[in-house]
């Protein structure tokens, strides 16, 4: 019965939706495109629920954006440099681990799993060697014509959801999102992943602190295996 639930919910939202739900199809930012034919309404000004089913197939289909994201699937070892010292001549915390990426809804989405290694204070404000795990989840939103993205890991409780663009001229993904890490301090985030080549890629993590902006995490990958 719960597998059945989303399809029902689905199939009420076509027979009751008004005319704000009808969309038109437009090119991606990555340049795919697809073309649909204009929408009729049924009388009443309400949407034909034959063209609703329709249009709905239509914005559920794989373009060039997603074949973006399922080609970084594969394993790959990553360095990472983070700020954490309010001192800005202060050397970054170093550290390093593995990510595996892999399609999944028959490409429409991308997850990473991350695992590695990393020095964090302890209760006592001692340095202590800690595991991180994290998890991801990339897409591109045909209605929202964005790439999204949502993240959780070990270090806290939150999920954080990102919006953003590819750059095909500069191979570059930038989100935008905003992270809360505790009580009323919330912070605008800008992520930029750019890639080098089939077996490179960068991250870089930018927070507004007090109106500027400043990079607080740097991650560069290698695939492990050449593609």
């Amino acid at each position: 019965m719960k597998i059945l639930t989303p399809i029902i919910t689905i199939l009420f939202a076509a027979l009751i939706a008004t005319p704000s739900f009808a969309q038109t199809t437009s090119a991606s930012p990555a340049g795919a495109s697809s073309s649909s034919a204009a929408q009729p309404a049924a009388s009443g000004g309400q949407p034909n629920q034959q063209e609703m089913m329709k249009q709905m197939m239509e914005m559920s289909k794989l373009n060039e954006n997603h074949k973006l994201l399922s080609g970084l699937d594969g394993n790959w070892n990553y360095t990472i440099k983070f700020w954490m010292n309010p001192d800005p001549n202060a050397k970054p915390e170093e550290s390093k681990g593995t990510a595996v990426r892999k399609s999944i809804m028959d490409g429409r989405f991308s997850i990473m799993d991350v695992t590695g290694k990393m020095e964090m204070p302890g209760p006592d404000g001692k340095k202590k060697e800690m595991t991180f795990k994290g998890h991801g989840i990339d897409g591109y939103d045909n209605v929202k014509k964005k790439f999204v993205g949502s993240w959780i890991d070990n270090m806290g409780t939150g999920i954080m959801f990102s919006e953003g663009d590819y750059d095909p001229a500069t191979k570059t993904f930038t989100y935008t999102s905003e992270f809360e890490a505790m009580p009323g301090m919330k912070q605008q985030i800008r992520e930029v992943l750019k890639i080098a080549d089939n077996n490179h890629m960068s991250f870089e993590w930018y927070e507004n602190q007090g109106g500027q902006e400043k990079k607080t995490m740097e991650i560069n990958y290698t695939r492990a295996g050449k593609k």
